[in-house]
């Protein structure tokens, strides 16, 4: 029988995905038929199991994870009978000749509620592996499906194969090639562009998104001053066109009324205390509404524990348990850290995702409608927060929900990471204007696998992002980003010994920044009392944010405001002073020491606020705060050294401006600076330098801002070796394997890392359905549910054991689930080359007959297992088993003695936990 005419392969081409490639049921059901395994059943508590909805019978034709289910008509549900039925109660004698995962338990009848809940976030989803079995050609190259074994969803927070994954791309692609047909050739030319078809999309999307939450920020921003009469739902740049941008109105605007004149017309005052008064009340409330509605939008729609999908596994760990939460709260620590999905920047969760992690919910579409509106209240409550690393999250689920439109990323998640690496260039091309900027930050900081096809489709990703946004014209002036400036000057000699000490300013500024901002999440947002009311905390750091800004125009300006007229060059002859920073005569101390203290002022103060604010429960980035930061001290330094030029002309120091006195450039003084500080706090480098020649349309300056970049990050490496990014990952506790770091393993062998204590199958046992799942109870119960089992047989010469392969928890789970009848019944596993009867290379048609059986015997766990494990010698170092997992991706490696016999097995959780104690010690 060939394998597309096996019952597996007939259903899962039908659309009714059933055995032990079937998708995954609810995660309750699960739960409800595990425990009862081994006990006895009687019809009236058979009444009580919850009607199975999902692929264990038959799968909704054509719905996959991330799609609205299909909802059937009442008089449809009504007249549908049923097509199978429960033949023997739990615990009966097995029937071998019935497909256990086709059985239809009665169920008791629930809430209507309770239904659309399910409804609405337990999605059906396909077998994750199941488009392996679907295929009409006869081949051998298949046969590595078959040793690599099938895997089923992988749930959150634990590591993808890529191993298996690439794996299995390979296998599909090569079954496209197989035929020579023309239809065959132009399904192969569509996998082709599929990639390039849904970067483009993705790009689009992107760019519009960016769009609507520039427009959104900008009038929430200004509806905090006033409003417009004319049409109000317009900013007051748009209410109140300029011929300059930000040039002062000679006389001020008549469609644009604030709230101290809506105030003295009420009670018909015109004292000026009174209107300051009425302007500052209503400022700070319209804050406190905007960042408090941010901040609950946060909280109540994107908390960790509300994403539960059908993918989760582990569902026997006491966290399952609903009926029980007082004793599992008592006699339990928390598994893992409480995380709000659209909080903070996103970035160091995209990098933990990238990585080969997996955070169900994190780039989906209600964390994307979050992030976007909660960033355009955040950031027009006038936060010290920037929008720019948001966008990074949202054009990654924007990556995510669109990839997600085909099998060939939808069941392949180490596939679907190259779209989310073009996504998170296209975020930094629309909050920059820098697609070659985007594409080499999604190189350096944010991606973990980046061969050249996902650079070339992530560059042109980042491009149709950014031509959309130019054709969009978010801030009315042609420009992608407000901050876009040109200089006419260029840089000397002289000014390089300024630009040096702005990198060592920027990398004190970056390390000490990380330092603060890390123990201030640690001690005082995470060890009082703020911990528990995140809403207050938003509302107090709103109120200071308000006092303190007020009164100062600088830090009261929106930050990409500050940025761009600190960056600015004041012409001669302009009428634009840029919010007064182009002092009238520099030479003259009175005239420069107001705008150098209002400056100063402003800095220490979004400095400050800066450190309070990131890590708050509202969408909030990083990059425009301390762009400011940096632009603040580089301007204060621009404006002293044009000082000492009005000062000393004479000076050989300035022979080479030849009496020019317009040769110092305070904004580009402040543009170095701006890098300096962002470089030192993200540690960021080439992507950097190469947004900010981006922004400023000239590579003039490529040697300033080259060496601030990297003095900058030399100095806060050497006070602070983690960037911001590294310690919000490590607040977080997300289990993210760096790359880039270098350990010392100095007399540490891989015994040391070893679990020998991991429970193990042996094949010369009689494992049957109750003892594998008590042997699945403990492992979760030790917290080990991303973990797996060895499965073990006695060497030939009976002195040790021989790995003959490896079964994940949830495959395990999956497949305990369908047989959970049968307690008593045994489990079979075994491999091609077990006994020696077998070859491995068997031919093709014996497979088939193999996946059929075992398709029709459920008790024959085979299909799940991983015949061909990475395996490493005890003796080998330490550095080559961490290129295993760091290069090679593995999720486990088996360690064996020097004659093969089985020692241990090392998951990359352990091994994460292994590094951070190493580091540690350090």
């Amino acid at each position: 029988m060939s394998l597309h005419e096996s019952p597996s392969a007939t259903s899962l081409a039908s659309g009714h995905t059933t055995g032990l490639l079937s998708g995954p049921s609810d995660t309750d059901y699960r739960r409800q038929r595990l425990q009862r395994i081994g006990s006895p059943i009687t019809q009236n508590h058979a009444d009580e199991i919850p009607r199975e909805t999902t692929a264990l019978h038959a799968a909704l034709n054509g719905v996959n994870y991330g799609t609205v289910p299909i909802v059937r008509s009442r008089r449809a549900i009504s007249n549908a009978q049923p097509t199978h039925s429960l033949p023997t109660p739990f615990g009966s004698p097995p029937m071998r000749s019935a497909t256990f995962s086709g059985i239809e338990i009665p169920g008791s009848p629930t809430s209507l509620r309770e239904t659309f809940r399910r409804r609405i976030s337990q999605r059906p989803i396909s077998a994750y592996d199941a488009s392996l079995v679907i295929s009409k050609a006869n081949t051998d190259t298949d046969l590595d499906v078959k040793t690599n074994g099938y895997r089923v969803w992988y749930s959150s927070f634990s590591s993808i194969d890529w191993l298996h994954d690439t794996i299995k791309d390979s296998v599909r692609f090569a079954r496209l090639r197989r035929s020579k047909s023309i239809r065959s050739r132009v399904r192969l030319a569509f996998d082709k562009s599929l990639g390039w078809i849904i970067v483009t999309v993705v790009g689009f999307l992107t760019a519009i998104v960016a769009f609507l939450v520039v427009r959104a920020e900008q009038w929430l921003f200004d509806v905090k001053q006033g409003y417009c009469t004319t049409t109000w739902w317009h900013a007051q740049e748009f209410c109140c066109p300029q011929l300059e941008d930000y040039a002062p109105l000679e006389n001020p605007c008549s469609a644009w009324r604030t709230w101290s004149d809506v105030y003295a017309s009420w009670i018909h005052s015109e004292l000026e205390i009174d209107k300051a008064i009425a302007q500052y009340v209503a400022y700070t409330t319209i804050a406190v509404i905007l960042a408090s509605t941010s901040s609950l939008l946060t909280i109540y729609l994107t908390a960790s524990t509300s994403f539960v999908t059908r993918k989760e596994s582990g569902v026997l760990s006491p966290e399952f348990d609903k009926n029980d939460e007082q004793i599992r709260s008592e006699s339990l620590q928390p598994k893992r850290k409480m995380l709000y999905y659209a909080a903070g920047s996103g970035i160091p969760e995209i990098k933990t995702i990238l990585s080969g992690f997996v955070i169900h919910g994190y780039l989906g579409g209600r964390t994307l409608f979050t992030k976007a509106v909660g960033l355009a209240l955040s950031v027009g409550s006038g936060l010290s927060l920037g929008k720019e690393g948001p966008f990074v999250h949202i054009a990654s689920c924007i990556g995510n929900i669109v990839s997600r439109i085909h099998s060939k990323y939808e069941n392949n998640e180490a596939k679907r990471r190259e779209i989310l690496s073009a996504a998170a260039a296209a975020g930094v091309a629309v909050a920059f204007g820098a697609p070659i900027g985007g594409t080499l930050f999604s190189l350096e900081e944010v991606s973990y696998f980046f061969p050249p096809k996902v650079m070339w489709r992530s560059f042109f990703c980042a491009m149709i992002a950014a031509v959309t946004l130019k054709f969009l014209n978010p801030f009315g002036t042609g420009k992608l980003v407000l901050f876009q400036v040109t200089y006419d000057k260029d840089w000397h000699a002289y000014e390089l010994i300024f630009f040096l000490l702005l990198g060592v300013l920027g990398g004190v500024y970056g390390a000490y920044f990380s330092k603060l901002n890390y123990r201030w999440s640690r001690d005082v947002r995470g060890g009082t009392w703020l911990k528990a009311h995140p809403i207050a905390e938003v509302i107090l750091v709103t109120l200071a944010t308000t006092v303190l800004c007020f009164l100062n125009r600088y830090a009261s300006m929106g930050g990409t405001e500050l940025v761009y007229n600190l960056f600015s060059e004041c012409r001669t002859g302009s009428t634009n002073n840029h919010s007064g920073l182009c002092v009238l005569d520099p030479g003259h101390f009175d005239h420069v020491w107001p705008v150098v203290r209002a400056i100063l002022v402003a800095m220490i103060v979004k400095g400050f606020l800066t450190v309070i604010t990131f890590g708050i429960k509202l969408p909030a980035g990083i990059f425009i705060p301390t762009l400011g930061v940096g632009a603040c001290a580089g301007r204060i330094v621009g404006i002293a050294v044009q000082w000492l030029q009005y000062r000393y002309p004479q000076s050989t120091v300035f022979a080479v401006c030849k009496g020019d006195m317009d040769c110092v450039v305070p904004g580009l003084y402040a543009m170095v600076g701006a890098a300096a500080a962002l470089s030192g706090v993200t540690r960021t480098t080439v992507s950097l330098a190469v947004i900010m020649f981006e922004l400023t349309d000239t590579l003039t300056y490529v040697v300033p801002v080259t060496l601030s970049v990297l003095v900058a990050k030399t100095v806060a490496d050497a006070l602070e070796p983690k960037g911001i990014y590294d310690l919000v990952i490590e607040l977080s506790q997300l289990p993210f394997l760096d790359p880039k770091h270098e350990y010392l393993w100095s007399n540490m062998s891989i015994k040391e890392v070893t679990d020998r204590d991991v429970d193990v199958i042996r094949v010369d046992r009689h494992n049957t359905v109750e003892s594998l799942r008590d042997q699945l109870q403990l492992l979760l119960n030790a917290g080990r549910d991303d973990s797996g089992f060895p499965i073990l047989r006695p060497s030939h010469d009976g002195d040790g054991m021989r790995m003959i392969g490896y079964i994940g928890a949830s495959e395990l789970e999956h497949a305990l689930s369908i047989v959970a009848e049968n307690a008593t019944e045994l489990v079979h596993i075994h491999t091609t080359d077990a006994h020696g009867e077998r070859d491995l290379a068997s031919s093709y048609s014996s497979w088939v007959d193999e996946v059929g059986q075992a398709e029709e015997d459920p008790f024959d766990f085979s299909l799940y297992m991983d015949q061909a494990p990475l395996t490493i010698q005890s003796n080998s170092p330490l550095e080559l088993l961490h290129q295993f997992f760091v290069k090679l991706g593995a999720r486990y490696v088996v360690v064996t003695d020097t004659d093969g016999d089985y020692e241990g097995v090392i998951d990359k959780k352990t091994w994460l936990a292994f590094l951070s104690e190493l580091e540690e010690k350090s």
